[in-house]
């Protein structure tokens, strides 16, 4: 019975084979099923085929044939709404705000904790089991299942912004969350540490601007003006307010 139950699987991007040897094996006596690519030009040939069959991608940017970035613009282009766990030794800032402009979900660096990165997949499954039915996305007084913010109409269960029935964007399983999460503290002022506690699911005290670059992404959908925004709100020293546009 137990062998029944499928498997999360995950597409490891990494083009080091002694590096793809140690995570897809540590990853498989997690429990997972791994598929490895090491270059850019098949991965991005597997996701465009075989997409859906894929809860997970742990992608390297410096590779032959396609480098990371464009793989996940290209499955984010194309609607693919899986996590992405970038895991690259490109640590500058401009490295990582890319990575999230592409459409990243969380971004680790080379050399890595290995129970960091396991802890980091284990919560994008969890997360990501939203779109197949799960509700590992709900909160306490959940909105609506589609929300309007000014001329947009959020549906939280397709993940699509449309505006006047025209569509406009497909959101990322963690775009979703991190909107559900503001419409339910509309008002009060959240931290840059309690969004990644309660939407990244990440410990308090760990350093990272993940927030902000989601937050950019999402001002430049709804707001008017992304560099005057009324909508997601920045109080200084303290965080981030929602306000529901009238």
């Amino acid at each position: 019975m137990v062998d029944s139950i499928k498997k999360p699987r995950i597409l490891l991007v990494e083009d080091e084979q002694h590096l793809a040897f140690g995570i897809e094996f540590n990853l498989k006596r997690a429990g997972y099923e791994v598929v490895v690519e090491m270059d850019g030009q098949s991965a991005d040939r597997r996701l465009t085929e075989q997409a859906p069959l894929f809860d997970l991608v742990i992608l390297d940017l410096m590779l032959p044939g396609l480098n990371g970035y464009d793989i996940c613009r290209r499955l984010r282009k194309a609607g693919g709404q899986m996590p992405v766990l970038i895991l690259s030794a490109r640590s500058l800032p401009e490295d990582r705000t890319r990575g999230f402009e592409v459409g990243a979900d969380q971004y680790l660096t080379k050399p890595f904790d290995l129970e960091e990165l396991l802890t980091r997949v284990k919560h994008l499954l969890i997360r990501f089991k939203n779109i197949t039915g799960s509700t590992t996305l709900a909160v306490d007084a959940e909105p609506e299942s589609v929300v309007k913010i000014g001329p947009f109409e959020l549906d939280f269960n397709s993940y699509q912004v449309t505006r006047d029935g025209e569509f406009v964007q497909q959101l990322t399983s963690l775009e979703a969350k991190l909107l559900k999460y503001f419409i339910k503290n509309a008002g009060r002022v959240i931290s840059r540490g309690e969004l990644l506690e309660n939407v990244w699911e990440l410990e308090n005290e760990v350093l990272s601007r993940a927030p902000d670059q989601f937050i950019r992404r999402l001002r430049k959908l709804l707001e008017r003006d992304p560099a005057q925004p009324t909508i997601i709100q920045t109080v200084r020293d303290a965080g981030y307010r929602f306000v529901v546009p009238e």
